[in-house]
């Protein structure tokens, strides 16, 4: 048995212990005493921290992996393993030799941008487009498209046509297909690093792990903010500000808690179809305010997952969350169902970096500008619902 799954089913344990515990308590007194209340919160704690060590050990054995990659090959008598040098290798080499100040900047023509950047080369762009997965929640549940211009529309149906029954020999009842389109722009979102000479001049020190992780953090986390409650002014509009992203799927009958009907009133808001790959998206705070409800049968609504890499789930739904939510108060919207296979990420073209090399040059350093162009919107609103708090 591995680690991760000792620690899954010992987290489980625990909550187990910790439900009991409540169940048997509020049996003899609706109000736990201070030092009941202490033994539980502890219990709760305690799931919580194996959750943590759960999350690092999976980093933990990422990180390993990619360490027992090989950092050098055996010499044949074949050049080059007998793989063929292709162009895209060349510019690879040349584009990280420029990076590290090393000239090579002709080789790179080929991958300019108007701007006087550089295109990241693939492996480079593959590394940090999974930096911003791991950093950007909704690049994961989400429908994630690449664009070559500056506004890509996107053709929806927004009535549709129906059928109709007819006496014999009766004309048939036009009833065409209405459509519309969503157009997704290509706002720029960019950044800036500085890197010291020393470092750039230590072949040991391993400059395109260190830019691809933070040029990635630090663009996942913008670009998750502004997903989500982005104004639309030079970003993105978010899902809770734009008026045509997610619909309104139920308000809590409170303006500070929530209730099990109140989860149940946003799921079957939601269509049918919708419900079958729908998850929920809410922050760590409202999930903990959910891990203490039961519903009507006195069970309790939050199991945690058992299962390496399988997210927790409410309603037999996967739970995802994010900082930038709101919070559980008077006319917020905590909370999120649906999905979100129809809300639309675009990229346009790749992602750029240009070396500024005079502009620290007296504290003996070397700026990075990192960018890129994207926009996201939702594009079938009735396939993600919000629930709102009640307004005080």
């Amino acid at each position: 048995m591995s680690k991760i799954t000792e620690l899954q089913e010992k987290r489980a344990r625990v909550w187990k212990q910790a439900k009991d515990f409540l169940d048997e308590k509020q049996k003899e007194n609706d109000v736990l005493s201070a030092e009941d209340n202490t033994t539980y919160e502890r219990m709760e704690k305690e799931v919580i921290n194996l959750g943590k060590e759960i999350d690092r050990l999976h980093k933990q054995t990422e990180i390993e992996a990619e360490l027992n990659q090989p950092t050098s090959h055996a010499l044949t008598n074949i050049p080059n393993n007998g793989k063929q040098v292709t162009p895209a290798d060349n510019y690879a080499d040349n584009f990280w030799q420029m990076m590290r100040g090393n000239g090579a900047v002709n080789a790179l023509k080929e991958g300019s941008d108007p701007d006087g950047g550089f295109l990241v080369p693939d492996e480079f762009e593959n590394q940090l487009v999974e930096k911003l997965q791991k950093a950007n929640v909704l690049r994961t549940i989400s429908h994630v498209i690449q664009t070559q211009n500056g506004e890509h529309k996107i053709p929806v149906v927004a009535s549709e046509g129906t059928a109709a029954w007819l006496d014999e020999e009766s004309a048939y009842t036009e009833s065409n297909t209405q459509f519309t389109q969503v157009s997704l722009a290509a706002h720029k979102l960019g950044t800036l690093i500085k890197v010291s000479e020393e470092l750039l001049s230590d072949s040991a020190f391993d400059l395109m792990t260190y830019l691809s992780n933070e040029f990635g953090r630090r663009l996942g986390n913008a670009e998750e903010k502004a997903f989500l409650t982005g104004t639309g002014t030079n970003q993105p509009t978010g899902i809770l500000t734009d008026p045509n992203g997610a619909s309104a799927g139920a308000t809590a009958t409170k303006a500070d808690t929530l209730t099990f009907d109140d989860l149940i009133d946003l799921f079957y808001s939601l269509k049918s179809p919708y419900r079958q790959n729908a998850v929920f998206l809410m922050s760590d705070d409202t999930v903990k305010a959910i891990r203490k409800m039961k519903d009507k049968n006195d069970q309790y609504i939050w199991q945690p997952s058992v299962q390496a890499g399988q997210p927790d789930r409410i309603l037999n739904c996967p739970v995802y969350t994010t900082p930038y939510m709101p919070t559980l108060a008077a006319g917020n919207k905590p909370v999120l169902f649906g999905d979100f296979s129809y809300y639309w990420i675009a990229d346009r073209q790749g992602r750029t970096f240009k070396r500024l090399n005079e502009l620290y040059a007296v504290t003996g350093q070397v700026g990075f500008l990192g960018s890129q162009r994207v926009d996201a919107k939702v594009v079938l609103p009735e396939a993600i619902k919000t629930l709102s708090m009640a307004a005080k």
